[in-house]
């Protein structure tokens, strides 16, 4: 048997350096950016909420090829102004619901 001991189970050793992951952080008195998408309105049957249906356009993992991919987002709408087929944008906002993290900024096209 060897009296050596493994390395991954010691206890860091005092003053050694710990590197942390970086956090992102902005520049002293500017607010944090903010996530806006632009999206299509799929429903507003719900009271206050519409269902946007944003677009990306990546390229594919294997082939390289541009594709569309689609992703629902639950957007807040108090005054229920947007309806199915209108173009919106919406903005991420602190959540309101299990499902709704968005809020309407505004009606682009009806």
């Amino acid at each position: 048997m060897s009296t050596e001991t493994n390395s991954t189970r010691t206890a860091p050793v005092a003053g050694a350096e710990i590197k942390m992951p970086a956090v992102a952080t902005t520049p002293a008195g500017q607010a944090p950016a903010v996530k806006e998408r632009t999206g299509e309105v799929l429903a507003s049957k719900m009271q206050k909420t519409i269902v946007v249906r944003v677009e990306r356009r990546v390229p594919h993992a294997k082939f390289k090829k541009i594709i569309r991919v689609h992703k629902k987002f639950y957007a807040h709408d108090e005054k229920n102004e947007a309806q199915p087929g209108d173009r919106v944008l919406i903005r991420e906002t602190r959540p309101m619901s299990k499902l709704k993290r968005w809020e309407l900024v505004s009606v682009l096209k009806h």
